[in-house]
């Protein structure tokens, strides 16, 4: 058992106190203690990913306890590429935080920042569901104060909203854990895919229905619809750099989709047959559809970028609803392509926020630095529409390639192919009226006056931040090759799950077989 596993967890559990006890009011050394944080969760992620890459499952027991009783965390290639992706993403959104001095606007960012990577970190490594929940309520908690950071009642407003519709996931979460134990005595995902094959056929009622809200639950977190009604406000209101981070966050929701149902609740279970396609698929297709009309019809800049993260995340599911390998490999480039991209868009919201009067899509001066952000946000909207050469099209080229030989192929391709069109003209609709519209105007004095910005150009840190998403992207699109057979390898062990059981299940512990009347 090695001891790394846990430290994506405990580092930033321990790092958040001490920002808040020791630098409280020391922004400089904040930075500083929060900066290295990062990086040394990017040293041990680095090395996570590196030993799962050959297939290795690691185990670490809480206290020494063995599974199913006592608390594990897990590591194969899934859980460390999420969590290496989680790490080089906080990077960059921290450097632009730190360049456009947001962390500097309220006293609590860095903890916050840190206690939210805590509970990212936690859901990818967690084996057990109620620890899942557990990690669930940490994001939502340190999400909001994130949220609402800076203060103003737009942004209030909108945090309540997150927060009402992810307390209604977290009651349907505790509704699906008590059916779950009730019918299988346990909550360990591997002693679950277990169980669940035993129960009889005549007696899955209570499986049933927990399966389903399980779905609910993780398709509120992936801002599925009719799911998504939070996410376009929150994510339009929140401080750039946090919307930033959040484009992870919908991704918690697509990986637990994945890892509970190749795992306990697979396709081939005869309990829970039919649910992916019957309800996941049309509702993906769905959510494809109506965020990339929402960027089309969007008014705002910052709720066009909140538009298409849900469209993004339809494409996501509509891969994973097909649950074959071929389509999760898909699933799994895609969505380190929208994290990136969904990422780099909300922080280039902001430089265009720089200097201007408000994020209305109409024709205003130019700024200082509109040049570079012009070409940024380029670079961007072509990644986001899945336009070549850029990681998108090939993402949306291996989604279509997984769903050709299925019966709602013709389905998927058409909403898939017109939804990029539709996506292509809200976003040159967007660039045009911004950056091309502008350069007639002349600089006026009134569009340098907002509360969010000031009229100087962006700084350079903000520069480099965006930069290093957008590389990260053409490196996504170099790299394509290599990329999708590691997917394709997480898609194998994903649908052999008998290995993760095995060694979740048969490493030695405390209580490592149940005591006679336990």
């Amino acid at each position: 058992m090695t001891h790394w596993i846990i430290a994506p967890v405990v580092l930033p559990a321990l790092l958040a106190p001490f920002i808040v006890l020791a630098a409280r009011y020391h922004i400089g050394i904040q930075r500083v203690f929060s900066v290295a944080g990062v990086l040394a969760l990017i040293s041990v992620a680095a090395g996570l990913a590196w030993q799962a890459s050959d297939g290795t499952i690691t185990l670490y027991q809480l206290g020494d306890w063995a599974a199913p009783f006592g608390i594990v965390l897990v590591a194969d290639r899934l859980s460390t590429l999420m969590v290496l992706l989680t790490a080089v993403l906080a990077l960059f959104v921290l450097l632009y935080a730190i360049g456009s001095e947001w962390d500097n606007r309220g006293r609590h960012f860095h903890a916050l920042f840190q206690f939210q990577l805590m509970g990212i970190m936690g859901a990818f490594l967690t084996g057990d569901l109620f620890n899942l929940f557990v990690f669930f309520e940490v994001l939502l908690i340190a999400s909001y104060g994130l949220m609402i950071h800076s203060g103003g009642n737009a942004r209030l407003r909108a945090g309540v909203q997150y927060v009402l519709f992810n307390l209604l996931g977290s009651t349907l979460f505790l509704f699906a854990l008590g059916a779950i134990y009730a019918e299988a005595g346990t909550l360990n995902m591997a002693d679950l895919a277990q169980r669940v094959r035993l129960i009889d056929g005549a007696e899955t009622v209570g499986i049933r229905l927990a399966a389903v809200l399980l779905l609910l639950v993780f398709a509120i977190k992936a801002a599925v619809l009719p799911l998504h009604f939070w996410l376009p406000s929150s994510y339009a209101e929140a401080p750039a750099p946090v919307a930033a981070l959040f484009a992870i966050m919908t991704k918690v929701g697509a990986y637990a989709i994945i890892r509970v149902y190749t795992m306990i609740f697979s396709p081939d279970l005869d309990v829970t047959a039919g649910l992916h396609t019957t309800w996941l698929m049309p509702a993906a297709l769905a959510s494809l559809a109506t965020g990339m009309i929402g960027v089309l019809a969007a008014r705002h800049l910052d709720r066009l970028v909140a538009f298409a993260v849900i469209g993004s995340m339809g494409m996501v599911m509509v891969a994973i609803s097909l649950f074959t390998p071929t389509s999760i490999t898909a699933a799994l480039y895609y969505t380190v392509h929208s994290t990136l991209a969904a990422a780099a868009l909300f922080l280039i919201v902001d430089l265009v926020r720089t200097g201007r009067a408000d994020l209305n899509l109409i024709a205003q001066p130019v700024v200082p630095g509109a040049a570079l952000t012009s070409a940024l946000f380029f670079l961007a909207a072509i990644a986001m529409a899945g336009l070549p050469p850029l990681s998108g099209f090939v993402g949306k080229l291996l989604v279509l390639d997984a769903a050709f030989s299925t019966s709602a192929a013709a389905w998927i391709w058409a909403v898939v192919l017109s939804s990029s069109l539709i996506c292509v003209v809200g976003f040159s609709r967007a660039g045009s009226t911004l950056f091309w519209k502008a350069k007639s105007m002349p600089v006026t004095e009134e569009a340098t006056e907002s509360p969010d910005a000031t009229p100087a150009a962006p700084a350079t840190l903000s520069y480099v931040a965006v930069g290093g998403l957008l590389t990260l992207l053409v490196a996504h699109t170099v790299f394509a090759g290599p990329a999708t057979a590691y997917m394709a390898d997480i898609s194998d062990q994903l649908f052999n799950p008998e290995p993760y059981i095995e060694t979740v299940l048969d490493t030695p512990g405390k209580l490592s077989t149940p005591k006679e009347g336990y």
